[in-house]
């Protein structure tokens, strides 16, 4: 039998886990349509480190179809994504395909790395900033995801997490296949 202090603490602990798991962003998904090229807006071009200095470009991924991801070590949605953008960068790597992860996490590479290597993360991952964020919109949730075509220019956006894996996929085959 419960004490009467667990019953009225028991909805609020559901209520604190269901709120991490989706507190980085609202439950949304916003994809953009896969418009012609010349409707597409150029992925603004950053400059930053990643775990072992290397200063990193988005332009030095030109010619490839770029996954990149605005994440951070606490968000719940950016955990159940991560999986899915590792398989991604094994199974299309040779295809001229690449994910990018740009931590947003305040507390930097002490908090980064080790998530890095806890979780075995397979691609880059650079340490973002307010002006990178900016760049991109603001950057007002997490995760924000982008699939940048071959020439650098913004084909799909999801903001917070998506709602299927298979979407990406998807979304990555078309551009992988466009000529």
């Amino acid at each position: 039998m419960s004490s009467p202090r667990l019953r009225v603490l028991a909805p609020a602990l559901s209520i604190a886990a269901l709120t991490f798991l989706t507190a980085c962003s609202p439950e949304r998904n916003v994809e953009a349509a896969d418009t012609a090229k010349a409707g597409r807006t150029a992925a603004p071009d950053f400059a930053l480190k990643d775990a072992n200095g290397a200063t990193v470009k988005l332009s030095d991924y030109r010619g490839k179809v770029v996954l990149l991801d605005f994440w951070a070590t606490w968000c719940g949605p950016c955990k159940i994504e991560i999986p899915w953008f590792m398989e991604f960068e094994q199974t299309y790597k040779d295809r001229k395909f690449s994910v990018v992860g740009v931590s947003m996490d305040d507390d930097g590479w002490s908090v980064v790395k080790p998530y890095i290597e806890q979780h075995k993360i397979n691609y880059r991952i650079l340490l973002g900033n307010d002006d990178v964020g900016r760049r991109y919109g603001g950057v007002d949730s997490l995760p924000t995801t982008m699939l940048i075509d071959r020439s650098g220019h913004i084909a799909f956006t999801h903001v917070g997490l998506s709602t299927s894996k298979s979407g990406f996929q998807n979304e990555i085959t078309s551009l992988l296949n466009a000529r």
